[in-house]
């Protein structure tokens, strides 16, 4: 008996994963609840987990790119062992050495395969410098691709050889490094390696003697390289080249993908941003009255971001338009207040979900945002977190934003824009006085949205804010 392990699904804009890890090997015996595999996509990792105890059996490699439901694993109860290898994603093809005044193997470290749609990746950092002894297992380079990153370790034992520096973007396939197994220890020359058996060694002829063996052509059984190795000092450099008065550098791949995703928001919405402005003056000082038996009762600080999730929720159901989607030529109207919080970190920004915010205290907002801030720290945001949310706020003004138009993050129909908070002269009572002013933007997809529903909008929220005391007294 055996039990399938297939890619879960991961939201409806997601498609395909990437086997980033398998922690079992091929053989393995597994007990139900450990963890099996970790599966990327562009926006989260997810760890599978064993359903039951058997012994594994890996169907599809690291590194394949794979879609939603795809069995990449069985589990299979009462079976010692599995005859099949496992797949081999990473190890890098073993050189003929040549006809050399030391003579020894030479190992190839390539590029690994990332699925179909991944034909290049960057080095982005070396774990080891050029020359080093490495042992086997070490991790000697991180790879990134746009999808995920990927550690290559070393196949053997040897001294390294760094032929693509870090910053280049190479094709998959492509020799970046090699390994000379002849040299294993503090002595400069070992034992010759055995020449691969099933494979006849060819010679090539050297120019000069060189204590490092020279690659040659990969065995017939392999596709052919194509790819010209070029020394790190005759490769146009990928990091920044000055020219005068300009740097160029290439885009890195996390930002081509964020480009990307930004331009199709753009091109599937009619996208239009409308702007309010908010009197912060009594949120602020109603939080410096209760801002210390807060702390002292929910242990956490009151902070702003739960004053315009609470007026948000309140809004999308004064305005329930903005609270949809458009689905081909459908309307879907949601009837729940799951609110996404824009959160930045070290790699890009997440927007983890806040599930029924109309319905959660103040505190437990607060909580939340602060459990998820963690989590992203810690890379531990899930794909569950960021999926099911029906409109986003995004507060620019931690970065000292005084107006911007925020990108509706699709299939949404709404973003909230929050400003930095800046003393301005206004009108009050027919008297010029010195206020803590915000600077409100909703951005919404004009195909659903009409502009009398995006200002009622802003307009709710701003009452909201200007009389806070009311929404505490709905909890």
């Amino acid at each position: 008996m055996s039990l399938d392990v297939k890619v879960p699904a991961a939201g409806e804009s997601i498609t395909s994963a990437n086997v980033a890890r398998w922690h079992k090997k091929n053989g393995d015996a597994v007990k139900k609840g450990e963890i099996l595999v970790t599966l990327d996509t562009d926006k989260v990792s997810n760890e599978l987990e064993a359903d039951a105890d058997g012994t594994l059996e890996i169907l599809v490699g690291e590194g394949e790119e794979v879609t939603i439901g795809t069995v990449i694993a069985r589990i299979i109860s009462g079976v010692a062992a599995v005859s099949a290898p496992a797949p081999v994603v990473q190890a890098a093809p073993v050189a003929v050495p040549v006809a050399a005044p030391v003579s020894g193997a030479v190992i190839e470290l390539k590029v690994p395969a990332a699925g179909e749609s991944i034909t290049s990746a960057n080095v982005a950092k070396w774990r080891k410098n050029d020359n080093d002894l490495v042992s086997k297992g070490e991790v000697l380079v991180t790879l990134e691709t746009d999808k995920v990153s990927n550690e290559l370790e070393s196949p053997a034992a040897g001294r390294l050889k760094i032929i693509t520096p870090e910053g280049e973007e190479v094709t998959i396939g492509t020799v970046i490094a090699t390994i000379d197994t002849s040299v294993t220890s503090g002595s400069t020359v070992a034992p010759p390696a055995p020449a691969p058996v099933a494979v006849a060694p060819t010679p090539a002829p050297v120019s000069a003697p060189a204590p490092t063996p020279v690659p040659v052509a990969a065995p017939a059984s392999e596709k052919p390289d194509f790819t010209m190795a070029v020394a790190p000092s005759e490769r146009p450099s990928t990091v920044a080249v000055t020219e005068g008065r300009t740097t160029r550098k290439k885009m890195s791949m996390l930002r081509r993908k964020i480009a990307t995703h930004l331009v199709n928001a753009q091109q599937t919405a009619a996208i239009l941003t409308t702007f309010n402005e908010v009197d912060m003056t009594a949120v602020m000082e109603l939080r410096k009255q209760v801002q210390e038996d807060f702390m002292k009762k929910h242990g956490v600080k009151l902070g702003f971001m739960s004053f315009f999730v609470k007026a948000v929720a309140q809004a999308l159901k004064d305005v329930p338009a903005i609270n949809g989607r458009i689905d081909g030529t459908d309307i879907i109207e949601n009837h729940f207040y799951d609110i996404g919080v824009a959160i930045g970190t070290e790699k890009g920004l997440v927007v983890p979900v806040l599930r029924d915010a109309d319905q959660k205290s103040f505190a437990q907002i607060e909580k939340d945002i602060l459990d998820y801030a963690k989590k992203a720290k810690d890379g531990k945001i899930t794909l569950e977190d960021l999926t099911g949310g029906v409109f986003t706020i995004s507060n620019g003004g931690t970065y000292g934003s005084l107006l911007s138009t925020p990108i509706i993050n699709p299939p949404q129909s709404g973003i909230l824009g929050m400003h930095t908070i800046q003393q301005r002269p206004v009108a009050l009572n027919g008297q010029v006085v010195i206020r803590p002013m915000m600077y409100l933007a909703l951005s919404y997809d004009h195909r659903l949205v009409d502009g009398k529903e995006a200002v009622t909008f802003l307009i709710r929220i701003k009452d909201s804010l200007e009389s806070p005391t009311r929404m505490l007294l709905e909890m």
